[in-house]
């Protein structure tokens, strides 16, 4: 399984919201911001953060990929 955050990215684009202002919002590391970029895990608690400072839910913002077994 992966996860992906094309729906953090989409709404703060609705949200006309750029990266650095949603890690100045939450307080995330740059690198927790490269993270995010690069569909890699992030804690539950960097989640909960964002999900606070973007008013949403967790299904807002990220999905679990399933890729399926290569035979």
């Amino acid at each position: 399984m992966d996860v992906c955050y094309n729906k953090l990215f989409k709404l703060l684009i609705d949200k006309r919201m750029k990266k650095i202002e949603l890690r100045k919002m939450t307080g995330i590391s740059p690198n927790t911001l490269t993270k995010l970029s690069n569909n890699e895990f992030v804690s539950m608690e960097v989640l909960v953060k964002i999900c606070r400072a973007l008013n949403c839910d967790i299904g807002d913002i990220v999905e679990v990929v399933v890729i399926p077994d290569a035979e």
